[in-house]
């Protein structure tokens, strides 16, 4: 079976259990990760049907006291209205601080949970049962819990680490395609910043991966969890390593609340988009070769992401980017990928450089070849 762990070296250390058909086993392996008798599932009303009595059934077996809370999908459900109001059902069914809350969801979901985890009462545990690529492979991992702001994602959160997160590929059978594809950007981005040969074999196995072929799919997600895994053990509050993570991101959010988080793009839609965006201007800055635009522009061909936008104005993405996470005393900071596997923060681009990518993006122009583009 595979397991891979994040290690702080302190009691917060955490496996990460890859299996098909491991779900219904949640309960035990929650019991051993936990000494509370309470748990709360936060999910959506679909995916309750689809796996809510074999994780309620196995919490219960497990011992636990289940109460379900189940929230609207989409983007717009990580809010402080969402996260008040299930803080309020856990508050009038007298849920303690020895109660579990089980996150059974995509990235919203995870989200949402984790930082109901953190706050309640100062914090509880929480696990992660992830029921997208995205989630399996990215946001269930780390510890990064949120909701959004008006004015940027994620703007509203902590850093509250799992006790645990189960990872059962065969979920994926229920995901729809365009869902799957916007995981998939998630496994390129990481292999792209930080594994070549991982690179490689999705470049070899897209066909198969498309297929979801359950075998394959548990390889990847287990390279890519263990790629995650490393960098946050060894830069768990994004001081430094860790923002190579947000390959893609600086764009890709951008393009997601420039549309207000209505689905115009889905977040790894958003973020393929945002590693065009970003290769591009490596290659414009002289920092990586035309090879590894070309490389990083096929896989995401490949795997049927978007590679261009729909004409987004771009001051107003430009605007957008200064809100971002990793913007220091009002610079942008890119990652950019010299080659493939490897990463870097830069905060030496000149804007026409930087408008000149995201131009090559939203309108779909491919004048970014080339190292003429500083000025």
């Amino acid at each position: 079976m595979p397991q891979v762990w994040v290690r702080f070296h302190d009691q917060r250390d955490y496996p990460i259990i890859i299996e098909p058909g491991i779900l219904p086993s949640v309960g035990a392996w929650a019991r051993r990760r936990t000494t509370g008798r309470t748990a709360l599932i936060v999910t959506h009303p679909r995916l309750l049907r689809l796996f809510g009595p074999a994780v309620k059934g196995s919490l219960q077996a497990a011992g636990f006291s289940v109460h379900v809370q189940c929230v609207p999908e989409g983007e717009k459900t990580k809010s402080l209205e969402t996260l008040n109001r299930v803080i309020g059902v856990m508050l009038q069914a007298r849920l303690d601080r020895r109660t579990l809350v089980v996150a059974l969801g995509g990235g919203v979901i995870g989200d949402l949970a984790g930082l109901v985890a953190a706050t309640f009462m100062r914090g509880v545990d929480f696990i992660q049962l992830p029921t997208t690529l995205l989630a399996q492979v990215d946001s269930s991992i780390g510890g990064k819990v949120a909701v959004n702001h008006a004015l940027g994602k994620n703007m509203i959160g902590a850093f509250h680490q799992p006790r645990l997160v189960l990872i059962d590929p065969l979920v994926l059978k229920t995901l729809p395609l365009r869902q799957f594809r916007s995981g998939l950007a998630e496994v390129i981005k990481s292999a792209a910043i930080a594994d070549d040969k991982l690179f490689s074999f999705l470049e070899r196995q897209m066909p198969e991966i498309l297929k979801k072929n359950s075998k394959i799919l548990t390889q990847i997600i287990q390279k890519t969890c263990a790629i995650k895994a490393r960098i946050v053990a060894q830069d768990e509050k994004e001081g430094g390593l860790r923002a190579i993570l947000n390959y893609g991101h600086t764009v890709g959010h951008a393009l997601e609340a420039y549309h207000h988080y209505n689905k115009t793009y889905l977040h790894g839609e958003a973020v393929s988009l945002g590693m065009l965006a970003a290769v591009r201007l490596a290659v414009s800055a002289g920092v990586a070769d035309i090879r590894t635009q070309q490389r990083q522009e096929q896989i995401l061909r490949q795997a049927g992401l978007p590679g261009q936008g729909q004409g987004e104005k771009i001051e107003e993405i430009i605007n957008l980017m200064k809100f971002d996470k990793k913007a220091k005393d009002g610079n942008l900071n890119f990652v950019l990928t010299p080659k493939i596997g490897h990463a870097r923060i830069s905060n030496k681009l000149t804007p026409f450089s930087v408008r000149r990518a995201i131009k090559t993006v939203v309108s779909g122009s491919r004048t970014a070849e080339g190292n003429n583009g500083q000025r």
